[in-house]
């Protein structure tokens, strides 16, 4: 290949290490035992164990990925039933209105997505009492009101292509439209469920902006902790915190991939 497209070759090189020498550098640095995180000082785990007592950053991370969680898991079943919608019931009035409305946050600038949910959180604790101040909960609304968007434009194309056939077999064999859905429609699509969960989990775990206008005290974010710590230097702590979860998520995509290609070679095998 490099032989044929020296240049093309080249560019791809270049790319991969743009996108992945910082990872590693960070990974690399996480072992430093100076706390100058440009500055080797020699093999260290230090930073590991002195994470464990960080009890703020910690905490931090724990909202950020429970919050995480929780916003993929609405977020696939909203965007779920929001691409049926659009894919299922094109005659529907409001359809277009409905595809509108749920893919404008993907081109909605975030500070003014964030300054809005402020608004309307405010309004709403005004009028109704609720959501009482700012804080967990607000946090999680404002990551499902723009995760589900991008799930529902996976989901959504995933249907588009599906073949139907199988479905309409089973209605016409006597079974109802509900366990059609369960036993056919939700396996197949499946694979779409999967990216769409694991693409808004990770869009929880990196907002920023959003965040920082619907959250209050008690509830600061991961990157928030990291942000407000860059001001003052990135301690090494981060480094570490970040290389475990680069760790887990790499695990993790690992696992999905295995299950994904084991299910592949199975339908070969049968068909």
């Amino acid at each position: 290949m490099f032989k044929r497209y020296p240049f093309l070759f080249s560019v791809l090189l270049l790319g991969y290490a743009f996108l992945y020498l910082p990872i590693i550098s960070l990974i690399v640095y996480s072992f430093n035992e100076s706390r100058l995180v440009t500055v080797w000082g020699g093999f260290s785990t230090k930073w590991y164990g002195e994470l464990v007592n960080n009890g703020p950053l910690l905490d931090a991370a724990w909202l950020s990925i429970k919050i995480g969680a929780m916003n993929a898991t609405l977020s696939v079943v909203l965007g779920t039933l929001a691409a049926l919608a659009l894919v299922r019931f094109r005659n529907l009035r409001g359809h277009q209105s409905l595809g509108v409305m749920v893919t404008a946050p993907l081109v909605m600038p975030e500070i003014i997505i964030g300054l809005s949910l402020l608004l309307l959180f405010v309004a709403m604790e005004q009028l109704i009492g609720w959501p009482a101040g700012r804080g967990q909960v607000t946090i999680l609304l404002a990551h499902v009101t723009f995760s589900m968007a991008y799930v529902t434009v996976i989901v959504q194309s995933r249907l588009a292509h599906m073949d139907r056939s199988i479905e309409e077999a089973a209605l016409d064999l006597g079974a109802r439209p509900v366990k059609v859905f369960f036993r056919i429609t939700l396996p197949m699509i499946a694979p779409a469920l999967m990216a769409g969960w694991l693409l808004a989990f990770t869009l929880s775990m990196d907002d920023l902006v959003i965040a920082s206008f619907v959250s209050g005290p008690g509830s600061t974010t991961l990157p928030m902790v990291v942000y407000s710590s860059v001001r003052l230097g990135v301690s090494p702590q981060i480094n570490a915190l970040a290389t475990i979860i680069i760790g887990v998520v790499a695990m993790a995509v690992l696992i999905a991939g295995v299950v994904l290609y084991r299910k592949e070679m199975r339908k070969q095998q049968e068909g």
